[in-house]
């Protein structure tokens, strides 16, 4: 039992002592209640011993401070701004990482390990805190937001969505606001944006791995950690942290070393285009996203002209495919929101039956190797959005050529550009039939698509009657026929 709850239990019993002033059922113990306050307040010092850290006692409780080790970590901030979505060079970073009793971010999980890194010059700095019982949290909440800086970023692995609403959540539990910060640089969507196609999964220590060749040993389970701190808090030994302490130094060394990865490799633009073909794709994909066409069209072209092909990047061989259940089918075309569609929790996809239609294929998922096909179907995508309708037109022919589950794509983009920016209909026709014989092949091999072949269907209707009305007598040349006069018209139906 720990001292909160023997706190509230004193003050319960308090309201329920005996009326005559003798010892009533509800008197409390309070040697039995000191005793438990001692020990919890021996557990703390041992536990400041154990990991090597300074117990703090303040008005609202106590807290282990470990002071981590400074390592070199260089980081040239003015580079990694250049890069999208990081932070502007003259504002501090914090690192952040959490060890908590559990993985939902409600009332009911507690936060009891809390790291920090940030940059002094050159140096990586660490501090953590520790709480060494439910009762001291206040004391904790109150040490991290003064060592959070109201003008600063955090840098977090999934923080966005776990570590820092956790946060939120205790504050508000204690009647605080959390602590103002200027950003968040969530380094999860950055590593499956670039680095995910040669990944299994996007683990922070798979990251490690494969990204910063650094292998943990005799590290602590993430599934371990929650059962072990309920177990201190049980029977106060403090060697059961101690890994803990040390798991969550490394994940926020690592964080430091991600962010400093990113910028050797990626945010300089004379190593820039040394990366593996899949990163510079991924890098493409960034700048995209913060309409920087122009610089994403270079990341591409360097990537089809000669990037180095990582291991993760050649195709695997083919799979048997398997004919999946017509369930199975409908939940691929589900969207992501849906309840029938089994949950995804990384790992790389299935490629059988419908999983390889063309709207897979087309929007293929973060861990998807960068094939020559997609990085062509990437380039076209990218002249397109810069206007170059001709150069982009040149592309997607040249996808369509080399055929694959791809052409139908190919064909269906050359389609709108004839369409809407030559205004070449019988052109653009010719493309959405070529088209959709590409799924009607697709159908006869077994791999349907019926929603898309309908659409295909519609197009081509649509082209036809436009060709119909240009063609017309009397058309007009914005492509519709003049109004017949009335009078002819009227005597038409008259002698009829």
């Amino acid at each position: 039992m720990t001292v909160a709850l023997e706190r509230r239990l004193a003050n319960f019993r308090l309201g329920l002592a005996s009326p005559e002033g003798g010892p009533g059922r509800g008197e409390v113990d309070r040697s039995a209640v000191a005793d438990r306050t001692r020990r919890a307040t021996v557990a703390a010092e041992r536990l400041a011993a154990e990991v090597d850290g300074e117990l703090i006692r303040t008005p609202t409780g106590s807290f282990v401070r470990v002071e981590g080790r400074g390592d070199v970590v260089p980081l040239d901030r003015e580079r990694l701004a250049r890069l999208p979505g990081q932070p502007p060079p003259d504002v501090p970073l914090l690192c952040l990482d959490t060890e908590t009793t559990g993985l939902a971010t409600a009332a009911g999980t507690l936060a009891f390990l809390v790291g920090l890194g940030w940059w002094e010059g050159r140096r990586f700095r660490q501090a953590q805190l520790l709480l060494p019982d439910h009762a001291d949290e206040p004391a904790l909440l109150d040490a991290l937001r003064a060592m959070i800086p109201a003008g600063s970023w955090l840098v977090t692995y999934n923080g966005r969505g776990f570590d820092w609403p956790l946060l939120v959540a205790r504050y508000r539990m204690a009647r605080s606001g959390a602590p103002a910060h200027a950003g968040h640089l969530d380094l999860l969507p950055v590593v499956r944006r670039l680095f995910r196609h040669r990944m299994p999964d996007a683990r922070l220590q798979t990251a490690e791995i494969e990204l910063l060749g650094h292998r943990r040993h005799r590290d602590v389970e993430g599934w371990e950690i929650p059962a072990r701190y309920l177990q201190f808090l049980r029977d106060g030994e403090p060697a059961r942290l101690i890994e803990i302490v040390r798991h969550n130094d490394e994940d926020v060394r690592s964080l430091a070393r991600l962010l400093a990865h990113v910028d050797e490799r990626l945010a300089d633009t004379a190593a820039r285009f040394e990366a593996p073909a899949g990163d510079l794709a991924g890098l493409a994909r960034a700048f995209s996203a913060h309409q920087r066409f122009d610089e994403a069209l270079a990341c591409v072209d360097a990537a089809i002209a000669g990037g180095p092909v990582a291991p993760r990047d050649v195709p695997p061989a083919p799979i048997p495919v398997v004919r999946p259940e017509p369930h199975l089918v409908r939940e691929e075309l589900d969207p992501w929101w849906s309840p029938r569609r089994r949950p995804d929790f990384g790992g790389r996809h299935g490629r059988g039956g419908e999983a390889a239609a063309w709207r897979v294929e087309a929007t293929p998922r973060m861990d998807a190797a960068w094939t020559p096909s997609r990085l062509a179907t990437e380039r076209a995508r990218l002249l397109r959005r810069l206007g170059r309708y001709a150069e982009a037109e040149t592309a997607w022919l040249a996808v369509a050529d080399a055929g694959g589950t791809l052409g139908a794509l190919a064909w269906i983009e050359i389609a709108k550009l004839r369409e809407h920016r030559r205004r070449d209909p019988e052109a653009a026709l010719a493309a959405t039939l070529a088209a959709l014989r590409f799924v009607e092949r697709r159908r006869f091999l077994g791999r349907p698509d019926a929603r898309l072949e309908r659409d295909l269907v519609r197009r081509t209707l649509r082209l036809r009657r436009r060709i119909a009305r240009r063609t017309a007598p009397g058309a007009r040349p914005g492509g519709r026929p003049d109004e017949a006069p009335v009078a002819p018209v009227a005597a038409s139906i008259g002698r009829a």
